[in-house]
């Protein structure tokens, strides 16, 4: 960077994953930074609260190997041991039966990939045999698509996969146990372009792209603390409870409007939702903020349960013909000590008949589905139970959104934009946060020519 680049001002508006890690870039770059954030906590979709003692995390939020800009993040962040990866990627899926819950696995083997699932995916209980020998029809039509075309914005992923050859069981016991929690949306929603990635870059591509890491501490140890320390230390301005009411690209330079101040700055990155993004972008640009909007919203919630003792013998777990889908031992990152009980988090994506429901009634029922998957919670005690809510967790990734989410460049002088939601060639995920993070500060910077490749390794951004 020249000694001019180094002393340019960026203003980040938001603080989640995708703010903290523009900011943190921009810093690193050796630019004066100021962090606005207008609730009175950062993180954004990854928080955390504390009930009764114990630490909860407002959802369960994972990541795979392949998602190579989350771990740097988290390796520039000094905490990338406190959310290790699996070995090797090994999936508990439990069914209830009348006889006792059927348990089967996802897991690779040692073959090459896209073999390295066979043997799993043959011996996958909870398919017929007949409907296992068909899932090689959907892998090789996934392998032979081409991930850049604009006809994957035109299809739902659902459709794609009974046109070669899966019955609805495979997509709703299979398919959709990867779909869902990745998309926020069923596979019979969930545009196929979103839907192929998942499954091209995490399981079919690489062997270990699957690998599964989650955080064994609570989000705001993990992202939250850390950054706000590095940016601090580091010289940058940092206010929550700070909104920015406006944006003006009118003058010499770029200014945000916040508690009736006018800061300027030579760039500002707008890393909030796309409701709220439509709702600050100055009039002018190429824009819309009806077609920002027109992403639209899914939600997602979590219930937590506190037992007296351990009900679940795996550190996750998946569900199906059940309304749980995924399960995680919360046990230490919630500072509960093993000898006292177990603290779940049962995660449930796409949950739009759920989000509106009372706590006592979703509480009530996954209660009841635990019992069915776990016998040893049918004789345990609930300490408590509580239930989180992200009612616009994530955009709905449904044909036809594929062309409505920008790039990092919003066509207005000296404004960048990033967000889960922004083009970054990933669906909305922890990766795809920080990677539009990277790119917007690489635009703000005056790199705009390596952020706009969103395939260019995400190394040579970063160097």
């Amino acid at each position: 960077m020249t000694p001019a680049a180094r002393a340019r001002r960026v203003l980040v508006v938001g603080g989640g994953l995708a703010g903290l890690s523009a900011a943190i870039q921009c810093q690193d770059a050796g630019a004066e930074v100021l962090l606005f954030e207008s609730r009175p906590r950062f993180g954004g979709a990854t928080w955390s609260f504390q009930r009764k003692g114990l630490q909860f995390d407002n959802g369960q939020h994972v990541y795979l190997r392949c998602c190579i800009a989350y771990r740097r993040f988290l390796e520039r962040l000094g905490t990338a041991d406190l959310a290790p990866l699996q070995d090797r990627l090994a999936i508990p899926v439990i069914s209830p039966s009348a006889d006792g819950p059927v348990t089967a696995w996802i897991r690779r083997s040692s073959l090459p990939a896209p073999l390295h699932l066979l043997p799993s995916l043959l011996s996958y209980r909870h398919l017929t045999l007949a409907e296992r020998v068909r899932l090689g029809r959907a892998v090789r039509a996934m392998l032979a698509c081409d991930p850049g075309s604009p006809e994957l914005d035109e299809e739902t992923f659902g459709s794609f996969l009974r046109r070669h050859g899966q019955s609805d069981r495979a997509i709703a016991l299979l398919f959709d146990l990867i779909a869902l929690p990745t998309l926020n949306v069923h596979a019979d929603e969930a545009a196929l372009g979103p839907a192929l990635k998942v499954f091209r870059t995490g399981l079919l591509d690489e062997p270990d792209g699957a690998d599964i890491g989650w955080a064994r501490v609570p989000l705001a140890r993990l992202h939250v603390d850390p950054a706000i320390d590095i940016l601090r230390k580091g010289g940058a301005i940092v206010h929550d409870k700070a909104k920015v009411e406006a944006i003006d690209v009118a003058g010499a330079r770029p200014a945000a409007r916040v508690a009736g101040e006018r800061l300027e700055a030579d760039a500002i990155i707008l890393a909030v939702a796309h409701e709220a993004a439509a709702e600050l972008l100055p009039p002018g640009g190429a824009l819309d903020p009806v077609a920002l909007r027109g992403l639209g919203t899914s939600p997602i919630i979590d219930v937590h349960l506190v037992y007296d003792r351990k009900v679940l013998p795996y550190e996750l777990a998946a569900a199906v013909h059940s309304p749980a889908q995924f399960v995680f031992d919360r046990t230490a990152a919630a500072g509960l000590d093993p000898a006292d009980g177990q603290c779940l988090a049962i995660s449930v994506s796409g949950a739009d008949g759920e989000h509106g429901e009372r706590p006592e009634e979703l509480i009530d029922r996954y209660v009841a589905a635990l019992e069915a998957l776990l016998p040893a919670a049918r004789d345990a005690r609930l300490v408590d139970a509580v239930v989180s809510r992200e009612h616009s967790a994530t955009f709905r990734a449904v044909p036809g959104t594929a062309r409505l989410r920008p790039g990092p460049i919003s066509g207005l002088p000296g404004l960048y934009l990033a967000g889960s939601w922004t083009d970054t060639g990933w669906p909305a995920t922890m990766e795809g946060a920080v990677r539009s993070g990277v790119a917007a500060a690489a635009c703000a910077l005056g790199e705009s020519a390596a952020a706009r490749g969103n395939d260019r390794p995400l190394e040579e951004v970063l160097a």
